[in-house]
This record gives C-alpha cells, structure tokens and sequence, in this order.
C-alpha cells in the first residue's frame, strides 16, 4: 500500500484543514535506524552522514511523516564534560556526571554547538538531511530538555537528593543547562529543523508534580519561549504517568509547545480530552510489549485502538509509539504499524476501525 502524498504535503494540508490520504504515522524507530541503513550506532558518534543516511534509509523504506537528529540523553551534557559509555553498537550511557559536587556549579561552561563533544556532528547530520530531503518530510532536532539534563550534569541520585534538600543548587543547574539548550536550539532552527524536546526526567513516575512546577516548568517555558521567538514550535515528550501535570503541559500551548507526545502508560483518550484542544498529541503505542515482541495482529489492533481514541483530537493526532522503539525492533512490525493507518485512511470511519480488529 502506497501514500498518495509525501508528508510535507499532508502536514501542510492537515494545516489548512484539507484533505489528506491518511492520518500522520511516526513509529519513532529512534537508533533502531541504523539496521536499516547498515551501520553500527557507534559510527553515529564521529559521523553526521551516518546518522543522516540512516534517517533518509529509514524513511525510503517506511514512509514515516518525520525524521529526526537524536541519538541519546547524554549529548548535551557531554558537551558539557560528562563522559559517557560508547558501546560499539549500542546506545551510550551515562558514565561520569560533569560534577562531583554542587560547590563546582559555577565551573559548568555552556557547550559551544560547533565545538564541544558530538554537537559538531549532529550540525553536520541537520545540514545533510535537509539538504537531502528536507522538501519531502518534515526535519527536527531533538534536544533534552534544561530540568532532565541538569540530572545528567550531577548525577541522578544526587539531583534527587538536592531536589529535597537544596532547592538553590537545582536552580543554579537548571538555569546553566537551559543556557545550553537554548544554544543548540538556534542551531536547529538556523538550519531548518524543528526542535523536539525530551524532558524524561520530568515524568511523575520521577518526581512529583510540585517538583516539575517548581523546578522543571520554569525552564522548560523559558526554552519554549525562546523557540517561539524564533518563528518556530516545538513538541515536547515526557516519559511514564504525565497525567498530573496535563494541564501544566497544556498550559504551555501559550508558550509555544504545539504538540505532546505521551507515554503508554497514561490514557491517550483521557489526554486527548484534557489538553487536545490546546495541543496535537502524538502516541501511544507501546514500543517494547507491542512493537518490539508483539504479532502483527497485536500491532493492528494496538494502532486501530489508539486512533479510536486520538482521532478526533481538535488540534490534531499522530500516531506513535509511546517512546523510542527498541533497537531490535522487527522490520515488518513496523510496516504494520504503517500500513495499518495507510488501511484506516482519511477521515476516519469509526465502523471501518471496528471491522479492521482482528479478534
């Protein structure tokens, strides 16, 4: 089954409240992307043609409605002179946070994009994939957002220590990591792309709402704003339960958060109904038990079930995995997911979805 349209023509239209063939699909194959191109993920590291053909490769083969320059949590804040674990073909970890001490903060430098760490070569894969087929499919650059990358810049149990006990000192990270961010984003933007923003951190599953207001909300609206500024949106994702700060989320539409990706965990219709009208929202598929070690028929059903409930958002809906599949992800799993929505169609028919369950 083929698409009648490329993706920029379908967002373009979707914008303008036409026609299209089907609704927007993203599976978010994330490093699983270089299987499909023939590389290893390390290459990602040292070179931006690799992460860039691995993108174009992934969307010739699936027709996705969005490609994206992301690899890891970790680049910024190797930047900014965390290091890091670099398998050979795997996904990097965190190794050393950039700080022992709160008392060295001041040290902390903002990452010049086109020097420190990996950042040159991520600038390198924006211009490569742009230039190649920036026309065709929508282009972002993903970014971890200022709250999640200060945790990376500490060290997890310590920032969750001073969370309880230092307030100033989260401040003071918060404040240089959101410097950080916002000058990697003009480089997104500078070079056509639209940033995405991953704040995992943020999730409730980690620290409760009153810590997300008091020391996430802040920066994210201020890296938001600065987005906005530039003539530019911005989606944001947030792992795990996100339904106590909802409204917070929705709040940020002002600010120029234009679409939110969710979690599995947490209720797309539920979502939808709280904050859709503010927002697109894009989800939630689950990306390990269905799209990694589900049957194509799980899969059918898991993308029938989830357009049910977010079709029918006022500012929009994508489908999408709940969150960056897993790289071992089959190949044909997620052709299903495609090919599912290409079958579904355009506008959606509530008795066509029913029939296309397998029981």
């Amino acid at each position: 089954m083929r698409d009648k349209m490329t993706p920029m023509e379908r967002a373009s239209a979707l914008a303008k409240g036409k026609d299209v063939d089907r609704l927007p699909c993203n599976p978010n194959i994330a490093n699983g992307v270089a299987r499909i191109y023939g590389c290893k993920i390390s290459d990602f590291n040292t070179s931006g043609k690799a992460i860039a053909e691995s993108q174009i490769a992934a969307y010739r083969r699936f027709g996705m409605d969005g490609v994206r320059v992301f690899t890891d949590l970790y680049v910024w804040a190797e930047a900014m002179g965390a290091e890091l674990v670099l398998p050979e073909d795997n996904t990097a970890d965190l190794l050393k946070p950039a700080l022992e001490d709160v008392k060295d903060i001041g040290k902390l430098k903002v990452a010049n994009p086109y020097k420190d760490g990996r950042l040159p070569v991520f600038i390198e894969a924006m211009k490569y994939l742009v230039d190649a087929i920036g026309k065709e499919v929508p282009c972002s650059g993903g970014i971890v957002g200022p709250f999640s990358n200060a945790f990376f810049l500490i060290g997890v149990d310590k920032m969750t220590r001073l969370l309880l006990k230092n307030p100033e000192a989260v401040h003071k990270l918060c404040k240089i990591s959101l410097e950080n961010c916002i000058e990697y984003t003009k480089v997104i933007i500078e070079n056509g792309l639209t940033p995405t923003i991953s704040e995992p951190l943020a999730s409730c599953t980690v620290v409760n709402p009153k810590h997300f207001r008091e020391f996430c909300a802040p920066y994210l609206k201020e890296l938001v704003r600065f987005i906005k500024s530039k003539g530019s949106g911005c989606t944001l994702h947030i792992c795990g339960n996100t339904k106590k700060i909802w409204n917070d989320v929705g709040s940020m539409a002002e600010d120029g958060v234009t679409g939110f990706s969710m979690d599995n965990v947490v209720s797309l219709a539920e979502c939808s109904r709280t904050i859709g009208d503010k927002m697109k929202i894009l989800g939630n598929v689950d990306p390990s038990g269905i799209m990694y070690a589900g049957t194509r028929n799980d899969i059918r059903n898991a993308v029938v079930e989830a357009v049910e409930e977010g079709y029918n958002t006022p500012k929009g809906y994508v489908v999408m995995s709940g969150c960056s599949l897993p790289v071992e992800t089959p190949f044909e799993n997620i052709q299903t997911m495609m090919d599912t929505v290409r079958e579904i169609g355009y506008p959606v028919n509530v008795e066509k979805l029913e029939k296309m369950k397998v029981k």
